[in-house]
């Protein structure tokens, strides 16, 4: 029988209801009762958390005395916090921290707990959009997908479970919560259900990866499958939904034995599945879908690491990209070159492609 899980702690003194600790707690409800993810409420509740503590250590328990000098001094106290290993908290995180604050003191100003909204004016920290540090090349991406031993059940799950990261660019997340019922093999289809966002989506999946998902479902799935079976595509050796840490081993797992010293694992597939395709000419809005961005700027932050069109127009149109034609325009304008001098250079010149070719 599984263990309860453990009960948080209260937010704050909950002898006071009409302090910021039970306040909060009503907001973390309302967030749930609208259906924001568990990882969207539990962030939150956390961030709240320190925001509260922080407070209380300076006398200011209830919401009306929290002024905009008060946000502002927790905003530089976010700012100067130091990690365990003396660095600084990423830009993401203070990010992350603030806007925290700034929905609930929203919400206590909508539901009249205060007059005014104290953090309507509070500047959060840019969050710089960074690209993918690490994608896959094709012959990279067959190396990884090679690694899964087909003679092992496990294996034949593994491969099936890269292929369809390859081949949708999915989460992580998204592929652990995949049931039986959301692969449509014949049509080629996947329903992402519950994706960033509580969205829905539907992407399209290749046959290669099709026909691994069905050789996994007619020889593997029946032997990993017990009673309690609820319907989870991908299984674990005892029968249960893969959790996401498992997840990330195995293709990190999966990445290292191929030999490739890049960074990440599922979201390696990710980044690997949109840069290439947008090199192969896709439309970035289809990208968009794929990925299940909300907004296409976020996109957009894949042109930028497609490199392949835009080093083909380079070498097409700048003069000096490409040595052998610049080489060929200046014996041109050489009219008075040796018949001799040709006949060097043409001898050095097929010297140096044997070599290459060697």
């Amino acid at each position: 029988m599984p263990t309860p899980a453990k009960k948080a702690a209260p937010l704050g003194d909950p002898s006071n209801p009409g302090s910021m600790g039970p306040l909060a707690e009503r907001f973390v409800e309302w967030m749930a009762v609208r259906n924001y993810s568990d990882r969207t409420v539990e962030g939150h509740t956390e961030h709240l958390r320190r925001f509260i503590d922080w407070c209380a250590d300076r006398g200011v328990a209830r919401p009306e005395n929290v002024t905009v000098r008060v946000l502002e001094r927790y905003q530089r106290h976010v700012f100067y916090t130091r990690k365990s290993d003396g660095e600084p908290l990423a830009p993401s995180t203070q990010h992350a921290r603030l806007m925290a604050v700034k929905m609930y003191f929203r919400w206590l100003t909508k539901q009249h707990v205060i007059d005014a909204n104290p953090a309507s004016e509070l500047e959060l920290p840019k969050v710089p959009k960074r690209l993918p540090k690490h994608v896959l090349s094709p012959d990279e991406a067959e190396r990884v997908l090679a690694q899964p031993d087909l003679d092992d059940p496990l294996g034949v799950r593994d491969r099936a479970m890269l292929e369809t990261l390859y081949s949708t660019g999915m989460r992580r997340m998204e592929l652990a919560n995949l049931k039986l019922h959301d692969v449509d093999i014949d049509r080629g289809t996947v329903m992402i259900r519950q994706g960033k966002g509580q969205k829905d989506r539907m992407v399209p999946i290749g046959e290669r990866a099709c026909a691994f998902i069905r050789k996994y479902l007619d020889d593997v799935r029946p032997e990993l499958s017990c009673g309690d079976d609820d319907g989870a595509l991908f299984l674990s050796r005892t029968g249960t939904q893969l959790g996401l840490n498992a997840i990330s081993r195995m293709a990190r797992d999966y990445v290292n034995a191929a030999g490739i010293h890049k960074k990440g694992a599922c979201h390696l597939f990710r980044h690997t599945m949109a840069t290439l395709m947008l090199e192969g000419g896709a439309d970035i809005r289809f990208i968009q879908v794929m990925l299940g961005h909300a907004a296409l700027s976020t996109t957009e932050i894949y042109t930028q690491v497609a490199i392949k069109k835009l080093k083909e127009i380079h070498t097409a149109t700048h003069p000096a990209a490409r040595l052998r034609e610049r080489r060929r325009d200046d014996d041109d304008d050489d009219d008075d070159e040796t018949e001799s001098a040709s006949s060097a250079s043409s001898d050095g010149a097929a010297t140096m492609n044997d070599e290459v070719s060697r």
